[in-house]
Order: structure tokens, then sequence, then C-alpha cells
């Protein structure tokens, strides 16, 4: 069984030494081949481009690495490291996202029922301590606790859209000319 407390504790120096936040870490088995699922996100933007995620696999796989050469492997089967951006329609993991999309619709699967439903779904109204508010489409505001979310996720909405910060474009015109004079010399 993979620790992922100590997965974490592996993981977090390296992502912060890049300035980036980690949103979700989890080990996924059973599918082909064993994935290592890393999810982190620049705090200013929420978001990471593609060579942060590649900067990330990086060092995350060098550590790996280092670490199995001194024969303390933290993962001792073969798997696949997958680093992403939350996406747009971002998991919700913390309580600081609860707070910092509030307005915006979500859908939460809870452990415990909340007036006999498992599954919320509606405008998030925020969280205060560890009390999340949703106001659910159907049963009204409810309330619960953080650590009764076994899993949550913002829906993708027009309003959502308009509100995420687009990723940056620089350098696209750059790449955009540079294949159109390597067409053009062919």
């Amino acid at each position: 069984m993979t620790d992922m407390t100590a997965i974490m504790n592996l993981i977090t120096p390296e992502a912060e030494a890049l300035g980036f936040e980690l949103v979700r870490v989890q080990f996924v088995s059973g599918a082909d081949e064993p994935t290592l699922q890393i999810m982190a996100e620049r705090p200013e933007t929420g978001q990471l481009g593609i060579d942060d995620c590649a900067a990330l696999s990086r060092r995350i796989s060098e550590k790996f690495d280092v670490l199995e050469e001194e024969g303390r492997d933290p993962i001792e089967e073969a798997y696949r490291l997958e680093v992403s951006s939350p996406g747009i329609d971002r998991p919700l993991t913390r309580a600081k996202d609860y707070a910092n999309w509030a307005g915006h619709e979500a859908r939460i699967n809870l452990i415990e029922a909340v007036s006999g439903k498992k599954q919320l779904r509606g405008l998030l109204d925020g969280i205060e301590g560890e009390i999340i508010a949703i106001d659910d489409r159907k049963a009204g505001r409810q309330t619960t606790t953080l650590d009764n979310v076994h899993s949550a996720k913002l829906i993708l909405t027009d309003a959502l859209i308009a509100a995420t910060i687009p990723v940056s474009a620089d350098g696209a015109d750059e790449i955009e000319e540079d294949t159109l004079n390597e067409e053009q010399e062919d």
C-alpha cells in the first residue's frame, strides 16, 4: 500500500520550490497502469501551463529516482506519473477552494447523507471554519463539514468560464510564426 502522507511530504517541497500549490495528489490503481496523479496550480492564476507541468514532473521524477537508488523507493510498483493543472471544472479539495469559488455551481459527494442526500448540487455559499454551505437546487441551503466530503468539483458553466483567468498566450504568436517559417522552407 502506498503511503500517501509520505508521498505528499516528498512532493510538497518540490511544488513549493517552483512557486506552485498542490491541489490534489492521488494514487489510482486498477487501470492499465497505476498512476500517481498530481494536480497543482500557480496561486495567482489557479492554473498550470504545460512548461510548469513538465518542470514539476522532472523535479518529482528526479527526487524519486534518487530515493530509489538509495533503496527508499516511495512507490515500489511500476506506475505512471501524471502532472496537470486543475482545469476550469476543478476539484474542490481544500477549505480555501470553497471560499475562492463561492457563487459558482458545484457538485459535492458526501460520505454521510445530509437531509437524506449523499450528493449536493448548486451554488456554493462558501465555508466558515470547517462548515461548507451550498444552495442545493432541490433541497435549498445545506451545510456539511469539510471532513464529510468524499469528493467535490466545480460544474462547467458560462459564469465559471467568464470568471476563470485565461492561461497566458504569451509566445503563441512566436510559435505560430516559427511553424509558418518552417513550412515555407520545406
